[in-house]
């Protein structure tokens, strides 16, 4: 875990102490909520003293995703990052939207301190800098979180590898 600021990462690995922003921003598709999105919906409430706003990928956002017509309808996924978030910091404002673009609020919000990001989704977080600063706003710290790896393969603990499972499970109950 990291604190980067400007494009380098900072030689500290680690998030920066709790409550250390007013507000924080996160984004992504939240799709069978998994140990991964708890471990990242965790750390950015963690870094969240008043707000939390999280982006939820719908529409245009979901045509490359793997296995899309699996994913759980949007008001589903929303519910879910709310009530968790609620359920480990219940005093936090929890705004909750769906996003069709890279950036959503993201751009947009004057209020917002700190973007969270995993090492896949830094560049994102670059991004958005570059965005607000066109937009006159102030630069986020950018806070990124280790993801959970799946303990049999290593690999990461991602939506997809749970909508491909889901795949084959009918698959292999269709052909019985």
């Amino acid at each position: 875990m990291a604190v980067v600021d400007g494009e380098s990462l900072a030689a500290d690995s680690k998030l920066s102490p709790p409550n250390s922003y007013a507000a924080v921003v996160l984004g992504g598709t939240f799709d069978r909520l998994h140990d991964g999105h708890r471990r990242f919906l965790k750390a950015a409430a963690d870094l969240a003293r008043n707000h939390i706003v999280v982006g939820v990928c719908d529409g245009p956002m979901l045509s490359n995703k793997k296995f899309a017509e699996l994913i759980q309808p949007i008001e589903k996924r929303m519910q879910n990052v709310e009530d968790y978030i609620k359920t480990i910091k219940p005093e936090l404002v929890v705004q909750v939207e769906p996003i069709i673009d890279p950036y959503g609020p993201s751009i947009v919000d004057e209020n917002l301190e700190a973007i969270v990001v995993s090492k896949e989704t830094l560049p994102g977080g670059h991004s958005v800098n570059r965005k607000r600063a066109e937009k006159g706003l102030s630069h986020l710290k950018i806070e990124i979180v280790d993801l959970v790896s799946e303990e049999m393969s290593g690999e990461k603990l991602s939506s997809s590898t749970l909508r491909k499972l889901e795949a084959e499970k009918n698959s292999n109950q269709k052909s019985a």
